[in-house]
């Protein structure tokens, strides 16, 4: 059995609904309900436990046995509990027993704990994500205020929610797509927009209303939302399997979703369980310093082992995921502590976590290719082009650099007698920087829409430039925007495009002209798209570079 299909029997039997508020763990199953009638013995869904229980208590047996199918009789009679459609108002659940069910009380406790909050300066940079617990409040609210603090009247259209279903595991995640969230302070619209956009993405992803039924993982922060921001919405997302497949699977539908859209990740999870105070730490420690070093891979295997516990795990490796695609990000712990240190009770307690997830200051591009790397990848590019069409196959290609396996966004232009002849990349770092110019290279060779595919006699009069991206930031009007040194990515209603740094130069537009041209040519916009103050306006660098200097 491997690593993921023992953590996911082990998540089947042992992890469940945190119904004291805690963030406990117990199963809806007949272990439960034994264990209820007779307590004093484990009772696991084993068959050896069963054939005992038989043996020594037969009458007792029997005649729970009838009791039960007598009560499993009665259930095809009585209403079945309240469901959910996507498009209707969802009432809350847990309120009154995670966090209060009066208006004003509610109002004064969350108020409260941003307030105490006073140990942790304000982070100025972009921020894209949250992690935060989910326990009653009065457990890990003070902790989940050091993360909200942070967000406090940021400038964000919605909030994408990734919380877990405690009482089962199913295969890609169930995305509510439409009508509105209720708590004490009121109703918050679902993006309809973007939950479809997501949902389009795979069809793994759907709306199951049972994994959001008497579910607290998400609801829980949204009152907390509410007070920190202002004409938000809402896309909540419960998501329990975490296998690598899935968090990548859910990764990729929301990064191609949220592009051009101000949206910040909120991911609910509390931490080690029931454990004594001293062992909780160490494993929270290790799970702290692996969000740190964004390391998904070790995280999962620290999780499969057991060497810590994240029972939200499944939205934690997601946004692991989506960081280390989307280059550039920070993340940084703000808060931990245990149960114990609010109820005093060391022997048992629940580790719970605040980070948040930011974009590094950029400035000048400090990651420069020297002229080694640059030729090897001017190399990668014009061999994979060379040997694609003569084989119709993808070559392998390897590379010793550490620099050129991180990953970065790139651009591969192909010229011909100095006229373009093809140019495709991707703004989204996704892959190793040298597999991006190797895949981007056939790209440009082959499917640039503009020009018929390039033919095996014509590579020797190709020449190849390559642009490496930096991580595009979101200016707030075009006097921002640097024609020369700024590429500019522009992103309306759905729609796209994207200007190279070197476009100014080539065609020694004004800035009116680069933009208007942007818009019409690249997004199939109005030239005047760039003015409106919904259109979304990136702007990134480039190190620029081709075969002619480096021959």
């Amino acid at each position: 059995m491997n690593k993921y299909k023992a953590q996911r029997e082990l998540s089947l039997r042992e992890r469940s609904a945190e119904s004291s508020g805690l963030g406990g763990t117990r199963l809806f199953t007949p272990s439960g309900w034994l264990g209820a009638l007779w307590p004093g013995r484990d009772w696991r869904l084993d068959r050896s436990a069963l054939r005992w229980f038989a043996r020594a208590n037969r009458r007792r047996f029997e005649r729970s046995l009838v009791f039960l199918i007598l009560c499993l009789g009665l259930l095809v009679y009585l209403p079945s509990p309240p469901a959910f459609s996507a498009g209707e108002v969802r009432e809350p659940q847990v309120a009154g027993g995670f966090y209060p069910a009066d208006p004003q009380e509610l109002d004064r406790m969350i108020k409260a704990f941003l307030s105490n909050v006073r140990d942790s300066p304000r982070v100025d940079e972009e921020i894209g994500a949250v992690i935060v617990p989910h326990a009653g409040y009065v457990y890990s609210g003070q902790v989940a205020a050091y993360a909200y603090k942070q967000i406090i009247d940021r400038d964000i259209d919605t909030v994408i929610l990734l919380g877990p279903f405690h009482r089962a595991l199913f295969e890609g995640a169930s995305v509510w797509q439409s009508g509105t969230w209720e708590t004490p302070l009121g109703k918050v619209e679902v993006d309809f927009e973007l939950a479809s956009a997501i949902l389009k993405q795979n069809e793994k992803l759907k709306f199951i209303p049972q994994a959001h039924l008497g579910e607290h993982s998400i609801e829980v922060q949204i009152p907390f939302l509410q007070e920190v921001l202002k004409n938000f919405k809402i896309v909540p997302i419960a998501v329990s399997d975490d296998s690598p497949e899935n968090c990548r699977l859910l990764a990729s539908a929301i990064l191609n979703a949220i592009q051009g859209k101000k949206v910040l990740i909120v991911v609910s999870t509390d931490m080690s369980h029931y454990h004594p105070e001293e062992k909780a730490q160490i494993m929270d420690r290790l799970v702290l310093d692996r969000l740190g070093e964004k390391n998904a891979n070790g995280l999962f295997d620290d999780l499969a082992g057991r060497k810590g516990e994240l029972c939200g795990s499944a939205g934690v490796l997601t946004l692991l995921e989506m960081a280390n695609r989307m280059g550039g990000m920070e993340l940084q712990v703000l808060k931990y502590a245990t149960s114990g240190d609010v109820t005093g009770d060391k022997k048992a307690v629940v580790g719970y976590g605040a980070s948040i997830l930011y974009r590094k200051p950029t400035g000048e591009n400090t990651d420069m290719l020297n002229p080694e790397q640059q030729k090897e990848l001017l190399k990668v590019a014009r061999q994979t082009i060379e040997t694609y069409l003569a084989t119709g196959k993808m070559p392998e290609v390897q590379t010793a650099d550490p620099f050129l396996k991180e990953k970065r966004a790139a651009f591969v232009t192909l010229r011909e007698h100095g006229e373009l002849r093809g140019c495709i990349g991707s703004t989204v770092a996704t892959e190793p920087l040298y597999l991006a110019v190797r895949n981007m290279a056939v790209e440009s060779a082959i499917h640039d829409p503009r020009f018929m595919p390039v033919r095996k006699d014509g590579v020797k009069n190709l020449t190849i430039e390559i642009s490496v991206l930096s991580l595009p930031q979101r200016v707030k009007s075009a006097d921002e925007i640097i024609i020369g040194k700024h590429g500019v990515i522009v992103s309306k209603g759905g729609r796209s495009g994207l200007f190279l740094p070197k476009v100014a130069d080539e065609t020694g537009w004004s800035k009116e002209k680069f933009l208007s041209e942007l818009c019409y040519q690249k997004a199939d916009l109005s030239p005047d798209a760039w003015k409106d103050p919904s259109t979304a306006l990136f702007v990134f660098t480039a190190q620029e570079f081709g075969e002619k200097e480096n021959s």
